[in-house]
């Protein structure tokens, strides 16, 4: 995400539970990159945990096919599986607000950010 290389011209860009995996001083490098690889009227499509409510404790907010999540699996990736994988640990989070702001930041028009259910937020913006 953050050096994605020589490639470029793309229609569409979808990324699913990535960008919450960097840290916060590399989402407007990633976000650029997402930007540079889209052609004109490309669109970027991002999808992460929605921290909007969250409490960062250990009640289960719902299950996944990998097992219960709560707040502080949202916050800082699932405690049960960084132990064997420490690279799934997030590093930053976001609300409608923040992925919206970061995505216009990075150049992105008619920028969206919707809550979907299971506390996920969809990011949408238009390179112009």
């Amino acid at each position: 995400m953050l050096d994605m290389g020589d490639i470029g011209g793309f229609d569409v860009l979808y990324t699913s539970h990535a960008l919450e995996h960097v840290y916060p001083h590399e989402v407007p490098v990633a976000l650029g990159e997402f930007y540079r690889v889209l052609k004109p009227g490309g669109v970027a499509i991002v999808v992460v945990p929605n921290l909007d409510g969250v409490k960062p404790d250990e009640e289960v907010l719902y299950d996944s096919p990998a097992g219960p999540v709560c707040g502080l699996d949202m916050y800082y990736g699932m405690a049960r599986l960084i132990r064997e994988m420490p690279y799934m640990a997030h590093h930053c989070g976001f609300v409608p607000d923040t992925l919206a702001k970061a995505m216009t930041a990075a150049g992105f028009e008619d920028v969206s950010a919707t809550s979907l259910e299971f506390w996920t937020l969809l990011g949408a913006g238009r390179k112009p």
